[in-house]
């Protein structure tokens, strides 16, 4: 199975516990989100880059002309039609792809948004060359994710925790990752804001119903890592723990 089928099936088969997810539909990212379109006068069109269940498609629907959700996965597509039809967002239209080829004409859209996707993607340099192309001149982007930790004994034990919850992860990038691949492809970008994410431990496997043998694995790996790890997660004797998280800004040079 190649990667974006991978991707596809693992979050097809869970759309509706992301929908629910209160880790996924709540956070002062999401308000954040909100009140930055509040201040674009309604006329913004925006694309939700690898939309999931549609929580950052929904914070914005209000504010703007029309959002477009996309997702590689058909069934999160349908979850966010279901449900911006229940709380009567008009606004917002669904069509399905991968964040590499965006069938969109050349400067479409105002702004770009992407909210706990990138981590996913097979070529992020190549999806933002897509960004830059479907936004017009001096649009903006902000994008919300998972963030990589500069220490390499911190980072490497997160991204072997996510691959094992999840086989369509690739990479939680580091801030300067993000900053250089920006600069690379044609965006002046800074990191806005930073925060931390707890999470509980049985409902964040159970959300992607991650194999028994990987969530013992886990386990495994928290109760064997060295002090300093534990302690930086905040790993608590459930095996519950906090991620880092960071939103990016950036703006299109013209």
């Amino acid at each position: 199975m190649k990667h974006h089928d991978q991707v596809a099936d693992a979050f097809g088969s869970t759309a509706a516990a992301y929908l629910t997810s209160a880790v996924h539909a709540s956070g002062a990212d999401l308000q954040t989100l909100a009140a930055t379109f509040a201040a674009t006068c309604g006329n913004a069109t925006v694309l939700d880059m690898g939309c999931g269940a549609g929580h950052a498609s929904f914070a914005i629907a209000p504010h703007v002309r029309e959002v477009v959700a996309y997702d590689i996965a058909q069934p999160m597509l349908a979850t966010v039609q279901a449900a911006a039809k229940e709380r009567g967002l008009t606004t917002i239209r669904t069509q399905q792809g991968a964040a590499e080829t965006l069938p969109f004409a050349d400067a479409s859209f105002d702004w770009a948004v992407s909210r706990m996707s990138a981590h996913h993607w097979r070529d992020v340099p190549a999806a933002l060359t897509e960004v830059h192309r479907v936004l017009r001149p001096g649009g903006r982007l902000r994008f919300i994710d998972i963030a990589g930790i500069d220490d390499p004994l911190f980072d490497t034990h997160i991204q072997a925790i996510e691959l094992l919850r999840d086989a369509s992860h690739i990479r939680d990038y580091r801030a300067c990752e993000w900053i250089a691949m920006l600069d690379a492809a044609g965006f002046d970008a800074q990191v806005s804001e930073r925060w931390r994410i707890p999470l509980e431990f049985d409902a964040w496997v159970t959300r992607m119903r991650t194999p028994p043998e990987r969530v013992t694995a886990i386990r495994s790996m928290w109760q064997s890592a060295p002090d300093e790890v534990r302690q930086y997660f905040g790993v608590k004797e459930d095996y519950s723990f906090e991620l880092d998280a960071m939103m990016i800004e950036a703006k299109r040079r013209d």
